[in-house]
């Protein structure tokens, strides 16, 4: 199946049906645990010397498909599937550092992994560095004999901003310097991180994966090494373990991403082209805009411009609540990469754990509002923006 099309892959590939009683789709094994044929039997599984189930935290049929699927469609060896996003980003980040080491991460990560990351310092004593990942000099300045890894996301939540992730690559490899990508925006079919060089990818699922608000979930990407020394530490021991269930979710949300992916994509650049000429609007940052500073880094590592849009209005936070306030359609909710048109208040809401001094410094006003764009008809999602605007 590897050398069939991406979108050919998200339905078939990694799913045996013969071994299914011929069942199209994957089943769902929702079941705690598994027996076995004796009491040997029993033994040799958790010894290690015979593959086979044992206990859905440790392994589930479901759970199994989804994990070779998402390393296939990432093009990485092993997948990993979690209970949630952060449940992927904390595993890997636990497995990767040790008292006294330190990180760096791009300047204006998603609130919770800042919030992680403040726990650990506090815990655990690793420093970290939160850094805008496009003065490379600056960035290669920062690194200690302790750096254990860069963490990045690309588009960071919420403003947007590109990571060059070949380049961040270039200035690891020099150091033996593990690269982490968060992907949650673009999703495989966007982008694939490990085709540029990083060592890792980490997804929300329950964004665009999952496709459809009703699924927490979180994926990791990475060497078979690694995602077993993390299947077998930090996800096993700390237990941020997907359902069955979940898992089955995300199978289905899968097969229908690349059409899904399309149309968000389509949609936003609609969107933005409204945003943009409006008068209330006073700054919007978007992949897709021709002006974007970094427009020629998004088509050079992007498939397409993903279907979120960050935008100020004029007259601060009251005006940016004011807007949100008045829609109807459009939905005011966290999250993204939903079938409906979401939209929040960054500063107020994912992002408010992290100070407000380095909030500003990311680009993060009080005035700045996330769209999610759905899949909604484009003049739908308008309409409703432009109502709410116009009302101010």
């Amino acid at each position: 199946m590897s050398n069939k099309h991406l979108e050919t892959r998200l339905i078939h590939s990694f799913f045996d049906r013969k071994k299914h009683f011929g069942s199209l789709t994957p089943p769902l094994y929702q079941t705690s645990t598994f027996t076995f044929e004796n009491a040997e039997q029993g033994e040799a599984r958790f010894a290690g010397r015979e593959s086979g189930y044992i206990y859905s935290r440790l392994g589930n049929p479901t759970v199994t498909e989804l994990e070779e699927k998402i390393a296939d469609l990432e093009e990485g060896e092993s997948g990993l599937a979690f209970s949630s996003g952060m449940g992927a980003v904390s595993a890997v980040i636990m497995a990767l550092i040790e008292t006294g080491d330190h990180l760096l991460i791009s300047e204006g990560v998603y609130g919770c992994t800042y919030g992680l990351l403040e726990l650990v310092k506090k815990k655990f004593k690793v420093d970290f560095d939160l850094i805008s990942m496009d003065q490379l000099d600056v960035m290669e300045e920062k690194i200690r004999p302790n750096t254990k890894a860069i963490y990045i996301e690309t588009p960071i939540n919420p403003t947007m901003k590109l990571v060059d992730i070949e380049s961040i690559v270039a200035i690891a490899r020099k150091s033996d310097i593990k690269v982490v990508v968060d992907n949650t925006f673009c999703s495989p079919y966007l982008q694939q991180p490990l085709k540029l060089g990083a060592d890792i990818v980490v997804h929300s699922a329950t964004k665009y994966i999952g496709g459809h608000g009703d699924v927490i979930a979180g994926l990791a990407v990475g060497s078979s090494d690694f995602m077993q020394e993390v299947r077998m530490t930090t996800q096993k021991d700390v237990g941020s373990v997907i359902s069955p269930f979940d898992a089955w979710l995300l199978l289905r949300g899968l097969k229908t991403l690349a059409i899904r992916m399309d149309r968000h994509c389509m949609n936003a650049m609609f969107i933005f082209e409204k945003l943009s000429r409006h008068p209330k609007v006073t700054n919007i940052v978007f992949p897709g805009d021709p002006s974007f500073d970094q427009y020629d880094l998004a088509k050079k590592q992007m498939r397409n411009f993903g279907g979120l849009i960050s935008f100020e209005v004029e007259g601060g936070k009251l005006a940016a609540q004011k807007v949100m306030n008045n829609l109807s359609l459009v939905q005011v909710a966290v999250s993204l990469g939903d079938a409906e048109t979401l939209i929040q208040h960054p500063a107020t809401m994912t992002h408010a754990v992290v100070p407000e001094e380095e909030r500003l410094k990311m680009g993060i006003t009080a005035s700045l509002l996330r769209l999610s764009v759905g899949l909604e008809n484009p003049q739908d999602i308008w309409c409703d923006l432009e109502h709410a605007l116009n009302l101010f």
